[in-house]
């Protein structure tokens, strides 16, 4: 039996990916003929028509969506086969791709890029910011390796470590009555104007846990796509928020008119950790990381 070579199918993907023969040929790094030809070659070994070739594009038969998704898997599985070989003897070698919520990703990927290449000369990282769900779905679907997102979060297939724990902070314009001096507690919030992230964002829930709040909420609530535009509603009057003391330590908030301060006792609105595919061949990269970031912030903590 005559099988594909994983070339061929990176080719397909390829082409998939960018619904083009030239498109496909650029990325790949060879001719539109070589590609072209690669992908007539995998058509005869599968004696079925994988792609419709028209005027402006290509587009998949349905035959070739599903050899696509199967042969995402298979290179999905050599890559791991070679991590696995090399990993052996140095671990976190070659790519690893690493996801991160919005609200943990501009303040600590800088802080891991910089660390890991330190420490790990060998290992290329890519990074993705998206919501819980979607790095998720990225995770059983091989298209990243572990994420970071905040815990807990019960999923189908997916394998969970904490790192770290990290309060939240009261945010509130300067001169407000709760940026007074004395014991704040959570339910202080609770006749003020509380400012949210918008739905989807897991914070958001965090948050309204912390305030013992409901989830569905009276009247028109102004919500915010980010912590960056959240601090800034706070810092234009519009109400006071929750912000996580990771984006506080990083600079949310400097130079605003914005008073920052903890809750008496500490208010732990969520843990930060990895998470990663059950039986993925790279758990242990993904605990490396995660022994990694425990490492860096008990010297922030020390």
């Amino acid at each position: 039996m005559n099988l594909p070579s994983l070339r061929q199918l990176q080719f397909l993907d390829a082409l998939a990916r960018e619904k083009s023969f030239s498109r496909a040929a650029e990325s790949m790094h060879v001719t539109q003929p070589t590609l072209s030809t690669a992908i007539r070659e995998l058509e005869a070994i599968l004696d079925t028509q994988l792609v419709e070739r028209e005027a402006r594009g290509a587009t998949l038969t349905p035959v070739g969506v599903e050899v696509v998704s199967r042969a995402r898997n298979l290179l999905s599985d050599a890559e791991d086969l070679v991590v696995a070989a090399k990993g052996s003897s140095e671990p976190l070698f070659g790519a690893f791709r690493l996801g991160a919520i919005p609200t943990i990703a501009p303040f600590i990927l800088p802080r891991i890029m910089k660390h890991l290449k330190a420490n790990y000369p060998s290992l290329t990282l890519y990074l993705r910011e998206d919501q819980t769900a979607r790095l998720l779905d990225d995770l059983r679907a091989r298209r990243i390796d572990a994420a970071l997102i905040a815990l807990p979060y019960e999923a189908n297939g997916i394998e969970t470590e904490a790192v770290f724990d990290d309060e939240f902070l009261l945010a509130c314009p300067k001169g407000h009555p709760l940026g007074e001096d004395g014991k704040l507690k959570p339910e202080d919030l609770a006749p003020h104007d509380v400012l949210l992230l918008e739905d989807g964002h897991c914070l958001r829930d965090h948050a309204l846990s912390v305030c013992k709040m409901p989830s569905v909420r009276d009247g028109g609530e102004v919500s915010a796509t980010s912590l960056h535009t959240l601090i800034q509603m706070v810092d234009g009057g519009l109400g006071v928020s929750l912000i996580p003391k990771l984006a506080a330590d990083a600079g949310l908030g400097n130079g605003l008119d914005v008073s920052i301060r903890p809750f008496s006792p500490a208010a732990i609105g969520r843990s930060v950790g990895i998470a990663w595919r059950s039986g993925s061949s790279r758990e242990e990269d993904a605990r490396r990381v995660a022994q990694e970031l425990k490492a860096m912030f008990a010297d922030k903590r020390d």
